[in-house]
C-alpha cells in the first residue's frame, strides 16, 4: 500500500488536506477493505498534552478508523458522495501501547476494516457495524468499532428540521460562548483545544462541565456541520473524565492516555443549547463513566479506560482492557 499521498479529502469528508490521515485503500473480498494511514509526528490538536510526547493519541487512530467507514462506503458499496452519515456506537481498545509510540518519521499504520453486520430497509443498505484493527509495523496496536449509517440529504434535512422545531430551535444555530477550563487541567497546553467549562463536584462525587463548542476549530469543526459532532463530544468525555481521574487527592498525573472506550450515541446535539457533560462518582483506577445531557434529556454516554503514559503502567492496563461491544442506540451525526 502507498503512503505517498493522501486520499482524496471530499472522499473521507474533511476539508484541510492535513486532516486527511488515509493515504490508499484495496479491496480484500466482500467483507474486508485494507486501508493505510499516515499518522503525523506533530498534531497541532491529537498531539498537544502536557506531558512527554510518549505515544500517539488513540484518538488520532480512531479518527483515521472514522474516515474509513466513508471510503468503505463511498467506494465500495457506492453511497453517494452527497449522503450524510450518523454515527451509532463507538469503540477502542489499545492492544500494544508500545507500537503507538512515536518516531523519527510520521507513522505508516495499516487498517484492517471487516465489515460485521450490514443494516438494511425497504430501501437498501443503511448502515453498517465495522471492526478495525490497526497494525503497525509488525504490531497490533489498536483495534476498534463503529456502528454507522446514512441518508440521502432531503432525508437528512427532514430529520434535522423536525428535531430543531422539537426544541423550539427555528433560526440556524450559533454556538453558544462559555469559559473554559484552564487547559492543564485537561491534560492540554494550548486553550484552543479545551473544549469543557470549568469542572465541578456535585453531589454524589462525580463531575460536571459545560461541553464549549468552537465552531472555528480546525480540527474538530474541519468543515462546517448544524450540531455538535460526535468526535468533540468524546473528546469532552476524554477531558472531564482526565479532570475527574486527576483532582486533588489522586494519584493520577494530567497526562493520562486513554486506552478504551465505549461510547453511544442517542441523538443530535444542539450547539445552540446547553450540553451538561458528567461522570458517575470516580473511583481509583476503575474506568470513568460518563454522560452528556441536553434539556434533562441523555444525548451520548461513554466509559473510558485511563492510564499514565508510563509504558510499564499501559501494558498492565491494555492488558486488562477489553471494552465489550453494546447494543447500538440512537443515532447520532459524525
Amino acid at each position: 500500500m502507498q503512503f505517498a499521498r493522501t486520499l482524496p479529502k471530499e472522499l473521507v469528508h474533511r476539508a484541510a488536506i492535513a486532516e486527511v490521515f488515509l493515504t490508499d485503500a484495496e479491496r480484500r473480498n466482500e467483507d474486508e477493505v485494507l486501508l493505510a494511514a499516515q499518522l503525523p509526528r506533530l498534531h497541532p490538536f491529537h498531539d498537544d498534552t502536557l506531558g512527554p510526547r510518549t505515544h500517539h493519541d488513540p484518538l488520532m487512530v480512531l479518527e483515521a478508523c472514522r474516515q474509513a467507514i466513508f471510503v468503505v462506503a463511498h467506494r465500495y458499496l457506492d453511497v453517494p458522495l452527497d449522503h450524510k452519515f450518523l454515527l451509532r456506537t463507538v469503540e477502542l481498545n489499545v492492544l500494544d501501547p508500545a507500537a503507538l509510540a512515536p518516531g523519527a518519521t510520521p507513522t505508516e499504520a495499516v487498517i484492517d476494516a471487516r465489515i460485521e453486520h450490514r443494516l438494511r430497509s425497504r430501501t437498501g443498505m443503511t448502515g453498517l457495524q465495522l471492526r478495525f484493527t490497526t497494525t503497525i509495523g509488525a504490531r497490533e496496536a489498536m483495534s476498534a468499532r463503529i456502528d454507522y449509517s446514512w441518508m440521502p440529504p432531503e432525508d437528512w434535512t427532514r430529520l434535522r428540521a423536525g428535531q430543531r422545531r422539537a426544541l423550539g430551535l427555528t433560526e440556524p444555530p450559533v454556538a453558544l460562548r462559555g469559559s473554559r477550563a484552564h487547559p492543564a487541567l485537561v491534560g492540554r497546553r494550548d486553550p484552543a483545544n479545551t473544549v469543557i467549562s470549568p469542572p465541578r463536584t456535585t453531589s454524589d462525587g462525580g463531575w460536571r462541565a459545560r461541553l464549549v463548542a468552537e465552531t472555528t476549530h480546525p480540527t474538530l469543526y474541519d468543515h462546517w456541520v448544524d450540531h455538535v459532532p460526535g468526535m468533540l463530544e468524546l473528546e469532552a468525555f476524554r477531558q472531564l473524565a482526565l479532570a475527574a481521574a486527576v483532582a486533588p487527592g489522586t494519584k493520577r498525573r494530567p497526562m493520562v492516555l486513554p486506552v478504551g472506550l465505549v461510547a453511544r450515541f442517542r441523538r443530535f446535539a444542539e450547539m445552540d443549547l446547553p450540553l451538561e457533560c458528567l461522570t458517575a462518582p470516580v473511583l481509583p483506577g476503575a474506568d470513568v463513566e460518563c454522560t452528556l445531557h441536553q434539556l434533562g434529556a441523555p444525548v451520548a454516554e461513554a466509559r473510558i479506560s485511563l492510564a499514565d503514559r508510563d509504558t510499564t503502567d499501559l501494558a498492565g492496563v491494555c492488558a486488562g482492557t477489553g471494552a465489550g461491544h453494546e447494543a447500538a442506540g440512537g443515532d447520532i451525526p459524525r
